[in-house]
């Protein structure tokens, strides 16, 4: 475990675990006090429910800021995941990915779709817990959001790609915690960029999704109009 804690326990500038913020939520839910896969689950739950589904202006944010911002998409709202469980003594890593564009198709009104890049960066977060990696992509969604596009779809247990899912089974998707791998979006993976100790070195590597006018685009007008939508979904359904 030494080395386990060397290397997957470490803060960093995004995993800003330390900041007072997040030592505050934690000391709140008491989540030290817990065994650590007790600690794990409520913790996933938290990020997953109370973290709203949403997107915020760059994929880089500290765990810090997103817990300010209170809402997040697959790479945002698995940094703040990430600083929680090393926070209470969890190591975790980073996976990065690429997935098809397709799968946000409706979370992404129509008209700015031709915006979105053919393949956007993606990630899922990796728990170590009683000797082996557990895979977590399952804390994307929220649960209010998912119970808003399941009752539009209602039944469907086939293929399903959009509103920023990608699962196997509409109705039943594998996003609960029982203690193994979850998954919300892993059908609509497209590349696979491997594991990396620290989300920064893969962000340094890769970047993010958008550059030059389109990342401005993004960051002051674009998001805004998408978490309206997400919002809308959220209250009224699809």
């Amino acid at each position: 475990m030494t080395s386990l804690a060397q290397t997957y326990l470490q803060s960093t500038p995004m995993l800003d675990f330390h900041h007072g913020r997040i030592q505050q939520l934690v000391d709140q839910m008491g989540w030290r006090k817990l065994v650590p896969a007790d600690a794990a689950k409520a913790i996933y739950l938290y990020v997953r429910d109370q973290i709203a589904f949403g997107y915020n202006k760059d994929d880089t944010l500290s765990a810090s800021q997103v817990l300010e911002d209170g809402y997040g998409q697959c790479n945002t709202k698995g940094t703040l995941l990430m600083a929680l469980l090393r926070a209470v003594g969890i190591p975790t890593r980073f996976h990065g990915f690429t997935i098809y564009n397709e799968l946000q198709k409706g979370a992404i009104p129509g008209y700015l779709f031709p915006f979105a890049p053919n393949r956007i960066i993606h990630s899922w977060v990796e728990v170590y817990l009683d000797g082996s990696w557990l895979e977590t992509e399952g804390f994307i969604i929220d649960r209010p959001y998912l119970e808003k596009v399941q009752a539009r779809f209602a039944g469907q247990c086939e293929r399903f790609s959009g509103y920023g899912i990608a699962t196997p089974c509409l109705s039943r998707p594998d996003n609960d915690w029982t203690g193994g791998n979850t998954y919300i979006q892993k059908e609509g993976i497209a590349d696979d960029f491997g594991v990396f100790e620290q989300p920064d070195d893969f962000y340094r590597l890769y970047g993010s999704n958008l550059r030059g006018f389109r990342r401005f685009l993004f960051r002051y007008v674009l998001r805004h109009l998408m978490n309206w939508n997400v919002n809308r979904i959220r209250r009224r359904g699809p």
